[in-house]
This record gives structure tokens, sequence and C-alpha cells, in this order.
């Protein structure tokens, strides 16, 4: 037996869950169980802030797209790319083209992000931490640390710190 593999099937935006759930139940109708391991469609907890109030979301981390760990086959190319609202396999032409191993790992586990309401130029207040209550600008940030450098002034000077982005607010 061929080795499975994930890839990556497009479908119409808003329908990653109805295609989950329809190649799911031709899974079972068909006994595929042995082909198509699992389908999923990776989600992460967004925190969002807005007006000082942190809120937790959960949100598609591929809107339009689902991941599928398959057997290739003619026979499972023929079910997923048929199933409804699916648009089509990731790849150059007709040809499926599966994710290494390194481009999984972001979609192993339920990941968490903050998502903010502000952004540089900005200015911001710290909720919290040692900077507490002081009011600076957002200089520069950086999504993949979760973090914003903000000028604030301290004795005259502008003195750039380095906070998460859920220790400050927008102003």
């Amino acid at each position: 037996m061929a080795e499975a593999n994930w890839y990556v099937v497009h479908t119409y935006s808003g329908y990653e869950n109805k295609v989950k759930a329809n190649i799911e139940k031709t899974i079972e109708n068909r006994h595929l169980q042995e082909e198509i391991l699992e389908v999923r469609v990776p989600l992460e907890d967004v925190q969002e802030t807005r007006n000082g109030d942190k809120k937790t979301v959960t949100k598609k981390m591929l809107p339009g797209y689902v991941l599928i760990k398959m057997v290739m086959n003619d026979d499972t190319w023929y079910v997923v790319r048929n199933t409804r609202g699916v648009t089509g396999f990731v790849g150059p032409g007709s040809k499926p083209v599966p994710l290494t191993e390194e481009e999984m790992r972001p979609f192993e586990g339920h990941t968490s992000k903050v998502k903010v309401d502000f952004g540089v130029g900005d200015t911001v207040v710290a909720i919290s931490g040692a900077w507490q209550d002081s009011v600076g600008i957002v200089q520069r940030m950086d999504d993949s640390k979760q973090s914003v450098r903000v000028a604030f002034e301290m004795f005259g000077r502008e003195t750039p710190v380095e906070i998460a982005y859920s220790d400050v607010r927008k102003m």
C-alpha cells in the first residue's frame, strides 16, 4: 500500500466545515477509511482587543482550504475532487502536491494568537507590567513574536520598549 500524505484542498469560502463533513460521510459510505485517514479544518485561537476588552475567538487558519491525509490514487482523487464545495487540489495543473512535514508543523496543534486594533504610529497605553499606565507611540509590530515596540517618554527622552500585544491597548 502507498504512503499517506497531507494534501491541501481548495473549497468555496465558508464551506470548509461542510466539505469536511461531506468527505467524512463519503469515506464512511464507500469504506475508504484505509485510504483517506483524516480531514482537518485547522483552527487557531485569536485574542482580539477592542477598546481595552480582550476576547478569545476561534478562527480558521486557512479560510477556503481543508487539509486531507490520504493515499493518493485515482479513487481517492475522484472522491475528494467531486465533493460538493471542492474546487480542486492545490498543486500545478491537476496534479496534487503533498505537504512536507515542515509545512504541516503549524497545523499540528490548536495555536493561539492575539489580534490587536492598533498599528505603527498609534498612541497606546501599557495595561500591565513594569510600564503600566505609561503612554507611548507604537514604533514597530512583530506578529511572529506577538509583541510591539513602543517609545515611552522617560526623563525627557524616548525609551523604546518591547511589550507583548496583550499588555497594551489603543488610547
